[in-house]
């Protein structure tokens, strides 16, 4: 007798179930994406524990017919496709034809539908893939599936499924998904008797957003179309996006999809502004020829393949660094002080956390008219600088738009305002603790960290020295010596060829001793241990197996962070210009390699409304 037998045909129907249905949340998936495909404008959806007790969609779509309607039940029937050739062009949602079937075979199931201009509807009972029961009943036009007891007639597979409360969010997160993908259609999700998402539908996938997260101004936009591509959504500006993980919601002609070559695309570009690790909030939303993506990969067709990977790599990327590149810089908000002050001469404000100090602007020598120079007095640190080139007391408040004084700034961050590449020229003022550029233009005041700005300014310097050459090096009259870690020791001088790409030239001088007889141009000589010991962690990366450019970007950034001028350095006018202008003409004004803040800004528009002038 022979070991092989064909298996019954409902067990077969349930194995095969266990792709398509793995959790309610996919129930909830594949009942949505059919009524979109039937033109629903209006879905009602409700789940009791989660999904695992009941799971209720009923929607507004063209409804069925009663033949149809039975046909639906049955495995590989549709009316999406019907040859073979229509597999390399699909346009809808669904198309295997298993989704109700595979539902049904490990639920309680009852279908209700009413096709549209029909008197009457149909009703049809399936219990574990057996049809119970088929009956002319009186419906709404449209759609009803209730699924109840999800895998009771598979308990292997009903106590892998988590707590009602994760389950529940499962099921939120999918509809959220849909939602954004489909802002023309109304979607209402409740739960227990709690609703959980309420958005009707709206003209546009900002509006849709907004239903969804609320007014999120630290997303910026993404669009960019290249030939039958076309790529939009919103994405997390560079200085708002934290350690933590965001969600990543992407589409593919409005599809749900998980890939690879997209998401690598998404960590490149943020990669190439800044070192510091994220996986950042993205909704992206990819537009392209049916024949240029293959959606038949996977029974829950979550996964893709395109027809030229490396194509749709590039698009994504160079749309989301342009993007980037635009990116703002976050404004500071004004307090308005209560207690009454003595006036002041055109005052400056403070603006750290931790209290007010007060600027004085104290004209120079030369009377009105004059050559234009002046004095910044702080009157806390007795700080006190000459700045040649900066206007008089009556010209600076021309450049502030007439507002002599600001006082109590509080340090909070909001919404990206003016993107990078709309920097405008910079008049700085002065230092705050030798630390801080103050700085304004038609549009306000703008803080910025001087070592943040030039190590910004550096490290595109260097990444760009990098590609083509090696930096300008410079040759120690008398070689350190330099005392180092036995690991760092090893590290560096296997990387000596490395190395010298970087401008250092250094060779071996006991096992935790190194020589070095040249450094980077651009580097300080008492920086230079500090420089080679972070260097020796980067190369250490780089033997553990890390990407090339990822290394390569963290020596930049490490060697730009190293020969950046430091906190409490105090800075010419002329240098302090330099920085501003150098930095004006970065890809990536407003963060560091590092991910930290470049410059913070207080604007016009802030200033006036709380001076009570709009």
């Amino acid at each position: 007798m022979g070991r092989i037998a064909r298996l019954p045909s409902d067990l077969a129907n349930q194995i095969a179930a266990g792709e398509v249905v793995e959790r309610p949340a996919s129930v909830v998936k594949e009942l949505v994406e059919n009524a979109i495909d039937a033109g629903a404008r209006r879905l009602v959806i409700h789940v009791e524990l989660g999904g695992k007790k009941q799971i209720r969609v009923e929607d507004d779509g063209e409804g069925m017919e009663p033949e149809d309607a039975r046909l639906a039940l049955e495995r590989h029937a549709t009316s999406k496709i019907r040859r073979a050739d229509d597999l390399a062009a699909i346009t809808t949602l669904g198309f295997r034809g298993e989704a109700l079937p595979s539902i049904a075979s490990v639920s309680h199931f009852v279908l209700r539908t009413r096709a549209r201009g029909t008197e009457s509807g149909t009703e049809i009972r399936v219990n574990g893939g057996t049809v119970a029961s088929v009956m002319e009943v009186g419906a709404p036009e449209g759609t009803s599936v209730e699924v109840s007891d999800v895998f009771y007639n598979l308990p292997a597979r009903r106590k892998f499924l988590k707590s009602d409360g994760a389950e529940s969010a499962q099921v939120s997160r999918i509809v959220t998904q849909l939602a954004l993908a489909h802002p023309e259609v109304g979607f209402t999700l409740t739960s227990g008797g709690r609703t959980l998402i309420q958005c009707p539908p709206v003209g546009s996938l900002r509006d849709r957003l907004y239903q969804l997260y609320g007014e999120r101004a630290d997303l910026i936009d993404v669009a960019k179309g290249v030939g039958g591509f076309r790529l939009t959504g919103f994405i997390a500006a560079l200085a708002e996006q934290g350690p933590t993980r965001g969600p990543q919601n992407l589409f593919i002609n409005r599809r749900i999809v998980k890939d690879r070559t997209i998401a690598h695309a998404i960590i490149d570009a943020y990669s190439q502004a800044s070192i510091k690790e994220r996986s950042p909030e993205v909704h992206l939303f990819l537009e392209m020829p049916p024949d240029a993506v293959d959606v038949n990969v996977h029974p829950t067709k979550a996964e893709v393949r395109f027809r030229d990977q490396s194509f749709v790599h590039e698009v994504v990327r160079r749309a989301l660094m342009d993007a980037l590149g635009q990116t703002g810089v976050p404004q500071l908000q004004l307090r308005p002080e209560t207690a009454v002050q003595s006036p002041v001469v055109a005052t400056i404000p403070g603006v750290l956390s931790g209290g007010v100090y007060p600027n004085r602007w104290v004209p120079g020598a030369s009377k009105p008219g004059d050559a234009q120079t002046g004095v910044m007095t702080d009157v806390v640190s007795g700080f006190s600088r000459t700045v040649p080139g900066v206007l008089d007391a009556d010209a600076l408040t021309d450049v502030v738009s007439g507002f002599p004084g600001l006082s109590g700034v509080e340090g909070s961050r909001t919404s990206p305002q003016a993107g990078a590449a709309d920097m405008r020229p910079m008049i700085p003022l002065g230092q705050f603790r030798d630390t801080f550029i103050i700085a304004v233009d038609d549009e306000g005041v703008a803080i910025i960290d001087q070592h943040v700005a030039h190590e910004r300014v550096l490290f595109e310097r260097v990444m760009q020295r990098l590609t083509s050459g090696p930096l300008e090096s410079q040759r120690l009259l008398v070689p350190m010596v330099l005392d180092v870690t036995a690991a760092a020791c090893e590290t560096l001088v296997a990387r000596a060829l490395q190395l010298e790409q970087l401008g250092f030239e250094i060779e071996g001088f006991g096992e935790a001793t190194i020589k070095v007889t040249a450094v980077p141009a651009l580097l300080k000589a008492e920086d230079v241990t500090k420089a080679l010991a972070a260097l020796a962690e980067d190369l250490e990366r780089l033997d553990r197996g890390a990407q090339v450019q990822d290394a390569l970007q963290r020596i930049a950034a490490t060697t730009a962070c190293h020969a950046a001028v430091k906190a409490n350095y105090p800075l010419t006018y002329e240098k302090m210009t330099h920085i501003l202008d150098e930095l004006r003409a970065t890809a990536y004004s407003t963060v560091c390699p590092h991910g930290r803040p470049v410059m913070l800004r207080l604007t016009r528009r802030e200033i006036e409304k709380n001076f009570e002038r709009i």
